[in-house]
């Protein structure tokens, strides 16, 4: 079989869980998957496709505003939910398995802001392969994913959304604010400030899938590999340690392994 005919299994696949979902509400942060999870449901079911976004510490306000940007544009229903992950105790204490209880008391708002429908996330196969105790949470709420479910990779979800014509098609991968942090480092607003204005620093430079890991007062830079000698330039070098420090950081460091997912994990 072709990967023509792979895809379009898996496409007619994840409009059948849609269609025998009748009613969705899809948990939508604007990324790459719960995008075009969200397009996929909306042309599917129609004005039985909705989206819950949630507001909180860990979501940019740029990030908030390309949701509400794509609902208006497509036709979607959304509600916006506001969520304090502060008053989840284990957000800030930040153990190993920090992602389960936040995880569970969001997807909790949304199930009740969403009562009457089907609560769908965006995980793809892909997510399978790294430590996810969210995905725990997932499972005990009843919480459905149809990507995954359909056998959908990120890459594919990637052609798909090029194929329709989403603008998220080619959007870097992104994640919690939170998983920014070593385990076992204690979570403060600030420090999500911090990371957030560091990473935009960065990116606002020309740099695309950055991350800015926190290790106590190190920030350790994540890029994709053809960008990390570019990094090191004298100029964007000075620019950057100058910036990060200036917002609170001692010491700047770039990972000279790049850019992968769950490098927090791999201490685990």
């Amino acid at each position: 079989m072709d990967n023509a005919s792979d895809i379009r299994i898996k496409e007619f696949a994840l409009v059948e869980r849609i269609k025998a979902a009748g009613k969705l509400a899809v948990a939508f942060s604007g990324g790459v998957d719960s995008t075009y999870l969200l397009y996929k449901a909306h042309e599917v079911l129609g004005d039985d496709a909705v989206a819950v976004t949630v507001k909180s510490q860990v979501l940019t306000s740029e990030d908030l505003s390309l949701t509400s940007d794509f609902c208006e544009k497509t036709g979607v229903k959304q509600t916006v939910i506001s969520f304090d992950v502060f008053s989840v105790e284990e957000f800030a204490a930040n153990p190993p398995d920090r992602c389960y209880y936040c995880k569970r008391k969001i997807f909790e708002s949304i199930a009740n802001a969403a009562e009457g429908y089907v609560v769908a996330d965006g995980s793809n196969v892909d997510d399978d392969g790294d430590y996810r105790p969210g995905i725990r949470a997932l499972k005990e709420l009843g919480i459905v994913s149809p990507l995954k479910e359909a056998g959908l990779t990120k890459n594919d979800i990637r052609l798909l959304s090029k194929e329709a014509g989403l603008p998220t098609w080619d959007k870097p991968s992104a994640a919690c604010l939170a998983s920014r942090f070593a385990y076992g480092e204690k979570i403060t607003t600030e420090g999500l400030i911090r990371v957030a204005n560091a990473e935009k620093f960065i990116s606002d430079l020309g740099f695309s899938g950055i991350r800015v890991r926190v290790h106590g007062d190190i920030a350790r830079i994540e890029a994709a590999p053809d960008d990390i000698a570019l990094l090191t330039y004298e100029r964007t070098r000075k620019e950057i340690s100058a910036e990060l420090k200036r917002l609170g950081f001692k010491y700047v460091t770039i990972d000279i392994d790049g850019y992968r997912t769950g490098s927090m994990n791999e201490v685990l």
